[in-house]
């Protein structure tokens, strides 16, 4: 065998590994239909922590609203409250509200919590974390599910 049938060989070879490592990466890969189907398995899990901790909100300060989020702006829940203070004989209302959503499967491929809290017409925090579906953490976002509702009511209790 000379030297120009042997390059050729190598070449096919080459080839060959080539088109089988593209074809092992493509089975790896997650294709849009997994992704949209772990999206969804993940925005239910965490869309049920946020109710359930939302949902205790109402109990401890009585006077707050509770409602479901679904839709556009994503999964989650909110509650809120508006106050009347009397003050020089004016009347002044005092806005509260804690929304958190699991927004909707995107061309960017990730799972994104926001939350923003207002108490008394000023905006204590407005946030947002995310990770890419493959890699996302069920764990961390209940974690931050849990701290920024306790962050809130804490915040709250010491402003009323």
């Amino acid at each position: 065998m000379d030297f120009d049938e042997r390059l050729q060989k190598a070449i096919q070879r080459g080839k060959h590994r080539g088109d089988r490592a593209e074809r092992e990466a493509a089975a790896q890969a997650m294709s849009e239909d997994d992704l949209k189907r772990l999206h969804n398995q993940y925005r239910l899990e965490l869309s049920d922590q946020i109710e359930k901790c939302l949902g205790n909100l109402p109990h401890h300060f009585p006077g707050f609203s509770y409602e479901t989020i679904f839709g556009e702006r994503g999964w989650g829940a909110a509650c809120s409250r508006d106050d009347i203070r009397m003050q020089g004989g004016r009347r002044n209302n005092d806005y509260s509200r804690l929304a958190m959503t699991i927004r909707p499967f995107t061309e960017y491929h990730i799972v994104e919590l926001t939350s923003k809290g207002t108490i008394r017409n000023r905006e204590l925090f407005n946030r947002s974390y995310y990770e890419k579906i493959e890699d996302a953490d069920c764990a961390k976002f209940s974690e931050l599910i849990d701290v920024w509702v306790l962050e809130y009511a804490e915040q709250y209790a010491a402003k009323s």
